[in-house]
């Protein structure tokens, strides 16, 4: 097998393996460096058709990938609605991604009482929250649930820092699931409290 032939079916694996991917950022970015890879390995053996269309593909994704990471820090990308926690859309989520869930908050139980919030982007429900009073001005959260699909945006970046949420409930301080699996925290400004992050609002 020659380096072309190599490159070749590199690059057709890594776009089969872009499409596989629940996270969209991270689809549009292996996808853009297989088209990439595929542009080249086209022109080397001269197939101009496949050329021209993995180079449209790869701006269709740079434009996608650009809107993406504009959005990212957006404060009219997210809106942060309140539901009563036995809501039966809210339950439905909750059911939908009952194994993912479990998967990144272990200590997370079903009936776990709070107040219940839907994290929204547009019409699509993007995440899912479950906080509760823990007295003296401290709201703790059971909860902090975000989609596969866009976990490469940072809601929580607006819901923690931007929304308002707790600054407008009083609370002076936010304690975050404890025993989290792959936390974000830290890159919010949170700190670690044992074995879980706190932020103190100021």
């Amino acid at each position: 097998m020659t380096w072309v032939d190599a490159l070749g079916w590199f690059g057709s694996a890594l776009l089969v393996f872009s499409l596989l991917q629940a996270r969209v950022l991270r689809l549009r970015v292996l996808n853009t460096v297989a088209c990439a890879i595929l542009v080249v390995f086209n022109a080397v053996i001269e197939v101009w058709p496949m050329v021209a269309m993995n180079l449209v593909l790869a701006g269709i994704n740079l434009w996608f990938i650009t809107r993406m990471l504009r959005e990212r820090h957006d404060d009219r990308a997210y809106t942060v609605l309140e539901v009563e926690e036995d809501d039966t859309y809210f339950q439905h989520f909750l059911a939908v991604h009952d194994a993912d869930i479990a998967r990144f908050f272990p200590r997370f139980r079903d009936g776990t009482e709070g107040t219940a919030y839907l994290v929204q982007h547009g019409d699509e429900t993007v995440g899912a929250m479950l906080v509760r009073d823990a007295g003296n001005g401290t709201a703790q959260v059971d909860l902090d649930y975000v989609t596969p699909r866009y976990r490469d945006f940072t809601p929580g970046e607006f819901v923690y820092r931007r929304s308002g949420l707790f600054r407008d409930r009083g609370y002076r301080r936010i304690l975050t699931p404890p025993g989290m699996v792959a936390p974000y925290y830290d890159a919010l400004g949170f700190s670690r409290a044992d074995d879980r992050y706190a932020l103190d609002l100021v």
